[in-house]
């Protein structure tokens, strides 16, 4: 099910065959932007292996073989599935409990043959755009780092394959991370069709509106958290008005690429663990977390050092088993939808005689 390189994996090239790799594929890097550099490096005990191997066989029970008994399970205790998601989903079952929690596993059902039409036989206005930016996506992690090797091959058929299918929405460049993070736990075809499931709205609200012209999702998103920061935050709402800071200049990536942009790649996976079953609240309740827990030290920046801070988070905060349950204690739910209704009626566009 899993499409992870690890760093027994013969395909990722002579470039990286000799380069050690952390446990996701990416390359380790003493300094830098490596997306596990925030994560813990220990050894694994006996006790650690047991307990993994006890969630995993939950897991595996509450699944059934491929998939069969989800359904009826998450119907029966949903209550412990949310818990369980919460606390992350076993690294080996990822790819597979992704498709059931995002429906795309049904899409993929209902279309056989649609994935292969749109790559072999349809021809789309994006081709460039997508071969200038494949290099860009994960460029750390083996799976994409050989040029026209199976990574970047796979990466270019699902985003040319999704720019056909939604010529509307067409291709944007953070698509291409989303795709990514996907391709890394399923194969292309069940990639795409979680892509579909995402951007069209299988089970919660479609996410196609952040990447049309003008990124209105991404408007409405930012008012909305704009004005959290200042309801559940004050101390720091006020400082970012005073510094002229507002949501456009840091956060516009969480929405965009769901924090697989830049995030160390352990905290990203448990965020979308959380996302595909709960849906975007997670990256508001992330984002505020993050906040509350640096405000100290952000009330106390000048504008530009500000932003350098809101682009480079502390280590310390972005510890996936400190910073989820913080986030899990936010509660935005209904005021999310209250945001909503003020940006529509704020930005209504008048009828035209």
């Amino acid at each position: 099910m899993s499409r992870k390189r690890t760093e027994n994996d013969s395909e990722s090239g002579p470039a990286t065959s000799h380069v050690p790799v952390d446990r996701f594929g990416f390359l380790k890097q003493e300094h830098g932007n490596s997306p596990e550099r925030f994560s813990k490096t220990r050894t694994t005990s006996s006790t650690d292996h047991d307990r993994e191997e006890r969630k995993v066989r939950k897991w595996r029970k509450m699944i059934g073989v491929g998939g069969s008994d989800w359904k009826h399970y998450v119907r029966r205790k949903p209550n412990v599935v949310k818990r369980r998601i919460r606390k992350g989903i076993p690294d080996c079952l990822r790819g597979l409990v992704w498709q059931l929690i995002s429906g795309s596993r049904d899409l993929l059902l209902m279309n056989p043959g649609v994935y292969e039409q749109l790559v072999i036989y349809e021809t789309s206005a994006s081709e460039l755009d997508i071969i200038r930016d494949i290099s860009r996506t994960f460029p750390s992690h083996v799976f994409f780092q050989k040029r026209h090797g199976p990574g970047q091959r796979s990466l270019y058929n699902i985003l040319k394959a999704y720019s056909v299918y939604d010529r509307d929405v067409g291709y944007v460049q953070g698509m291409g991370f989303i795709a990514g993070l996907l391709l890394l736990y399923m194969s292309e075809e069940d990639a795409f069709w979680l892509l579909v499931a995402l951007l069209k709205g299988a089970v919660h609200a479609p996410m196609e509106g952040l990447y049309h012209a003008g990124l209105p999702l991404v408007q409405q998103y930012l008012f909305q958290l704009e004005s959290l920061v200042k309801e559940l935050i004050p101390k720091l709402g006020e400082h970012f008005t005073q510094e002229m800071i507002n949501p456009s200049m840091y956060a516009s990536q969480w929405f965009i690429t769901v924090f697989s942009y830049s995030f160390p790649f352990p905290l990203a996976l448990r965020i979308w663990d959380v996302f595909l079953s709960e849906g975007v609240k997670i990256v508001f309740k992330v984002g505020l977390a993050l906040l509350k827990y640096c405000q100290d030290e952000l009330v106390k920046l000048p504008f530009e050092k500000l932003i350098h801070a809101l682009k480079n988070f502390p280590d310390d905060a972005m510890n996936p088993d400190t910073l989820l349950p913080l986030a899990y204690s936010i509660k935005v739910s209904k005021r999310l939808e209250e945001l909503k209704l003020d940006y529509e009626k704020t930005n209504a566009k008048p009828v035209q005689p």
